[in-house]
């Protein structure tokens, strides 16, 4: 490596040298301007509050819901109220419904104000009008990202948006780009998984779909986006919302790239992490919001908080003395638009007096409104408030349901198929076991027409559960279903087993076995756990099952990847769902029979122990293989199933890996390609795989790191030759100080089993971060 005093003078003088940016990069739109330059101090603020829908609605109507007069009008023309959020009571409403609620709401906002400023509606339609009735629900986000599909989640997000907009809702909390490196973690379903640049690749699709072309006007078939959770919404613990204790280059070489890469896209809104970073809460930095995001990143859009998460830098994270002090540090850390939900006329009173004492400044104040004004401009609100869903196609259009099937079709990833036991033929006998089998909440997941999914069998009526599928595709008569395992609650706490000794018998008539196993619907606090195996009652019905004889098949629908190592050797095949909504099960009885040849891979490591949850991009002392290249299984790293993997009915070959040139600069462009081959029998496909490694660096590098991915289909005894272009800042990394660097030295390119040395000629500095 390079002389170190050297290399640290050019680090000095590197810093010196960064491009300067601009403090305030928010558009001067003269309409936005005239109303701020007219507005109170009361009025600025209200525009910076945003409450929740219960909380101007009136609850004692009881045969349909009605908004409260004389809240709304508290809300909306007495304290100026900016922003709404969410549905009403936790539940789907019919798109009519939504219609008429909001257009009141703009009514009010709009002809009884008197600037006549719309309302920002926001809402969580995550995979789907999650919060509508009747609308399709989509793969979630793990699912997507198991597609390795980028066009699919672009497709997903404007079906989504469309649906929304026929809600009249035009602003969506989504797409997340936290990673989901942690499978403790109860929100890992809600990332594109564990490694920077796939998510970074889907997230920029995901705000492309939202969005559309424009991102400075965006038409009413798109909706904004919304970012969240900025950033690095991790834990040491695995815990939701807990503490976080990580390096610079770790922050920033991880867990900002998604993030940078939707900016960049034109994403309109930020919502925050509500956790805590290096001792302090996120909401509270300045550093991370305005710094970082606001100057640095040149971000101009919206930074919104997460549910009342001022309010918890006081009492639960205890770094502001009272609930004035937590205002006043979110608010001049960059917060400018405040989830209250509920408290919002002490949140107005509070920030009034501190803009009137001078503790927030009218520049900060006039900041926050600013952009606030101008996302509601860039949505055409001002203009077209209010939306009816008469103008939109029907939210649950036959298009729409085959992008949700074709989507789980390709996210389904095949981890085991043992002497070939799949696809099996219609005509067989099946018995169908397990808590999943016969359920919409797993397949459906949380954010499904309820924060934790529990109304998904009533909601979801529609649409088939496993065994519902199995019975339209092998016959009433070739299926029987045990229910042997119930469950209450958002998880498998409270697990009663019934009809255990009846399964050795039912077994007599079957030619397999499908186990329908995982998890329930849940998301956020509620999912936490303390054991990441699989639940004892359902690994004592595998074991119940096994004695059988009978071939198992083992169908896991999960959020996030639950330890088998015990059930793994007593089943012959595994299938993995992930969560992968309304049109899960057609896709799963089309993969098992063959119809459909599965082309879903991992987009996480599926870890095999409790204690080794490491992700792929490990370093290489968490390494721990014999001299011929096999894991250790007695330490170290070692997966059930590796990061991109999956299998397929039929066989992929690689051949002649060419790097050229084998000695680059920072003038150069590389280009990598490979040769594949579908030498099988069946049309299929693939995910074209790669990676690349540095052999030296003057921080530890990480073993392998995925660099670029492409999905092809390729017919039986079809070639495809597949090119990636790169630059040297492809294989850079950033070093504690937060400069990014990509070191001379040698790296190796690798597709497969395939891999090529090459070498970079010089030091290359680029801007930090």
């Amino acid at each position: 490596m390079k002389n170190p005093l050297l290399f640290a003078i050019s680090i000095t003088l590197a810093l010196f040298s960064c491009k300067t940016q601009k403090n305030d990069d928010v558009p001067r739109i003269p309409e936005v301007e005239k109303l701020i330059s007219s507005m109170s101090i009361e009025e600025k603020v209200g525009q910076t509050i945003q409450i929740t829908l219960d909380v101007v609605i009136n609850k004692k109507s009881k045969h349909r819901i009605e908004l409260d007069t004389l809240k709304l009008n508290q809300a909306l023309l007495k304290y100026h109220v900016g922003s709404i959020l969410n549905t009403t009571q936790g539940r789907a409403l019919p798109v009519e419904t939504w219609n008429r609620l909001i257009k009141q709401i703009q009514n009010v906002a709009i002809d009884e104000s008197r600037l006549h400023v719309p309302i920002l509606y926001g809402v969580d339609a995550i995979h789907g009008a999650s919060y509508t009735k009747g609308a399709i629900l989509f793969p979630q986000q793990i699912a997507q990202a198991a597609t390795w599909n980028p066009v699919l989640a672009q497709r997903i997000n404007e079906v989504t948006a469309q649906q929304t907009r026929a809600s009249g809702i035009p602003w969506t909390f989504s797409p997340v780009m936290d990673l989901g490196s942690d499978p403790r973690w109860a929100r890992m379903w809600e990332t594109y998984g564990e490694d920077p640049y796939l998510a970074s690749k889907m997230g920029e699709s995901a705000v492309i779909g939202y969005q559309g072309v424009s991102r400075d006007n965006v038409d009413q078939h798109h909706v904004a986006a919304c970012l969240k959770h900025f950033f690095c919404y991790a834990s040491n613990s695995g815990k939701d919302r807990t503490p976080i204790e990580i390096s610079k280059s770790t922050l920033y070489d991880y867990y900002l790239p998604s993030f940078k890469a939707a900016i960049e896209k034109g994403a309109l809104s930020v919502m925050v992490n509500s956790g805590i970073v290096n001792s302090l809460p996120v909401h509270a930095n300045r550093d991370l919001l305005t710094n970082l995001l606001k100057q640095r990143m040149e971000f101009d859009g919206v930074v919104v908080t997460d549910w009342a998460d001022i309010e918890k830098i006081h009492t639960r994270d205890k770094v502001a003395v009272n609930h004035k002090e937590a205002v006043k540090m979110a608010f001049n850390a960059g917060i400018d638009l405040s989830m209250v939900p509920f408290d919002y006329v002490r949140y107005c009173k509070l920030l009034t007096e501190l803009v009137k004492s001078k503790e927030v400044s009218m520049e900060r104040l006039d900041d926050a409104v600013r952009r606030n004004l101008v996302l509601k401009h860039r949505l055409n609100l001002f203009n077209t408030p209010t939306t009816s869903f008469r103008e939109y196609p029907n939210i649950a259009s036959e298009s729409s349901k085959k992008l949700a099937y074709n989507t789980a079709s390709e996210a389904i990833t095949l981890l085991k198929n043992e002497g070939n036991i799949l696809p099996i033929s219609t005509e067989s006998k099946l018995l169908i076991l397990g808590p999943n089998a016969n359920t919409m909440r797993p397949l459906l997941g949380g954010w499904s027409y309820s924060w934790q999914g529990q109304n998904a069998d009533k909601e979801g009526a529609d649409y088939s559960t496993f065994l519902e599928a199995a019975v339209q595709i092998f016959g009433r008569n070739n299926v029987e279903y045990l229910p042997t395992v119930l469950y209450r609650g958002a998880k498998y706490f409270h697990e009663e087993s019934s009809n255990l000794s009846l399964v050795s018998k039912s077994a007599m008539k079957a030619d397999y076995i499908i186990l329908c196993l995982g998890e329930n619907s849940y998301t956020e606090k509620p999912g936490d756990l303390s054991e990441l195996d699989l639940s004892e009652k359902q690994q004592t019905l595998v074991d119940t099952a096994s004695k059988s004889g009978k071939p198992l098949i083992l169908v896991l629908s999960e959020g996030r990847p639950r330890i088998i190592r015990n059930i793994e050797p007593k089943v012959s095949a595994i299938v993995q769902t992930y969560i992968s909504g309304s049109y899960t099960a057609e896709a799963l009885m089309d993969v098992i029979t063959g119809k459909v040849n599965p082309s879903g891979k991992l987009p996480y490591t599926y870890p095999m122990h409790a204690n080794s949850l490491d992700v792929y991009y490990h370093k290489p002392s968490e390494e721990s293989k014999t001299t011929d290249g096999l894991y250790d299984y007695s330490g170290g790293f070692y997966p059930q199933y590796p990061f991109g993997y999956g299998l397929s009915y039929t066989t992929f070959e690689y051949r002649n890996l060419k790097v050229s040139p084998k000695s680059f600069s920072s003038k150069d462009t590389i280009t990598v390609s490979v040769e594949v081959k579908n030498i099988g029998s069946r049309k299929g496909k693939e995910v074209v795989q790669l990676y690349s490694s540095d052999c030296y660096a003057s921080l530890t590098p990480d073993v392998i790191r995925l660099r670029r991915f492409r999905k092809v289909q390729l017919n039986v005894g079809e070639t495809s030759e597949i090119s990636f272009v790169l630059t040297a800042k492809d294989l850079s990394f950033v070093l504690n100080n937060g400069q990014r660097i990509a070191e001379k030295g040698q790296f190796v390119f690798q597709i497969d089993a395939l891999n090529e040395k090459v070498e970079l000629t010089e030091d290359i500095l680029y801007e930090k971060f």
